[in-house]
């Protein structure tokens, strides 16, 4: 039978997984927003972010840091991947911006293959997991359920950056840049914007978003092939639900995911990839563009 605790438990937890998923999603909206390329890559940017989340805890515990530091080391960890940003953008990119959608997605998922070959290179084949847990900042109770305090502090960083994000985008100059640039890329640059860094810096941001993600997670769970792609087919559920190039559609249709997910396990677990496509599918019936995507004339 199900009881309220577990329920509130499974709720929480879908929360902090959305919370996650927000974070990639944020990532590839930026991407094709200002740079109109769907970014397969993403996925991989958040496996290697568990990887380095992983290996900056062995680092910092070797050093002698105590675990109350495990947001910081990880959150250093999702950083210190933004150089792969302006690599990729200058070195991949740059040459297949004028190229058709097909091979733009082609060229995206070679990279997918190939992070997946550095992160057995680098790391092997077996799955990894961090020396500390998500426990490590305790627990606290509500209505009889128990509740880890990561789970929570993750879901305020999650909103935090979402905020940072909106408030970068409507209230300063790079903002305004980047939405010029993702409006009218000619007109910008006659108004003297260099196209080319605003990409470098779009992308990077992209990149990190995805990195902190992915380091993220790993006192949950084990960091192990394959994860980057499980979770680009969650992102692009949730950039379909929510509208490609919204960024509150991301925020809504993380969350959107999350839950659905959590309930599913839940209730029927057998049915937890089927009832998110089900919801994919009913919102592109309802609404093809999505619930914060804009129809094109």
């Amino acid at each position: 039978m199900i009881d309220l605790p577990s329920v509130l438990v499974i709720l929480f937890t879908s929360i902090f997984y959305g919370s996650i998923l927000f974070l990639i999603a944020a990532g590839l909206q930026i991407v094709f927003g200002v740079q109109k390329i769907l970014n397969l890559a993403c996925g991989s940017f958040y496996a290697l972010g568990a990887y380095t989340g992983i290996t900056f805890i062995q680092i910092f515990t070797d050093l002698g840091f105590p675990p109350i530091f495990l947001i910081l080391e990880l959150l250093i960890a999702g950083l210190f991947l933004i150089f792969l940003g302006p690599v990729i953008e200058r070195g991949v990119l740059r040459a297949i911006y004028k190229s058709d959608e097909a091979f733009q997605l082609l060229a995206t998922f070679a990279l997918v293959l190939i992070f997946e070959d550095v992160i057995k290179f680098i790391w092997g084949i077996y799955p990894k997991t961090a020396k500390i847990t998500s426990l490590v900042y305790g627990e606290f109770s509500i209505a009889g359920a128990t509740l880890p305090v990561y789970y929570l502090l993750v879901i305020l960083i999650s909103l935090l950056i979402a905020a940072l994000i909106a408030l970068m985008i409507k209230a300063t100059k790079f903002g305004k840049i980047l939405r010029a640039t993702s409006d009218d890329r000619e007109m910008a640059e006659a108004l003297g914007v260099k196209a080319s860094n605003v990409y470098v810096m779009s992308f990077s941001l992209g990149t990190v978003l995805g990195t902190i993600g992915g380091s993220l997670l790993v006192p949950v769970t084990a960091a192990r092939l394959g994860m980057g792609v499980e979770v680009l087919v969650l992102a692009f559920a949730v950039v379909v639900i929510g509208g490609l190039g919204s960024m509150t559609g991301a925020f809504v249709g993380s969350m959107i995911v999350g839950i659905t997910r959590g309930l599913a396990l839940l209730i029927y677990p057998e049915l937890e990839t089927f009832v998110i496509y089900a919801v994919v599918i009913a919102v592109l019936l309802v609404k093809p563009a999505g619930l914060f995507g804009r129809v094109k004339e």
